[in-house]
């Protein structure tokens, strides 16, 4: 589970990174902001998965 879901979180990292780029490259601040919402959504999750690794070991 953890290996799935810490790939997951990354793809959804780098797909906001992708989603503001492509928002500021338009001028589409509505894009850019999702895609920061993106990262900062799978950062969280990245954070949860690094406390669960944490208390298994």
């Amino acid at each position: 589970m953890g290996g799935t879901d810490k790939i997951g979180n990354k793809a959804e990292e780098l797909k906001g990174e992708a989603k503001e780029a492509a928002g500021k490259a338009t001028d589409d601040e509505r894009l850019e902001a999702e895609g920061r919402g993106d990262q900062a959504k799978a950062n969280l999750k990245q954070a949860g998965e690094n406390v669960k690794d944490a208390f298994r070991s």
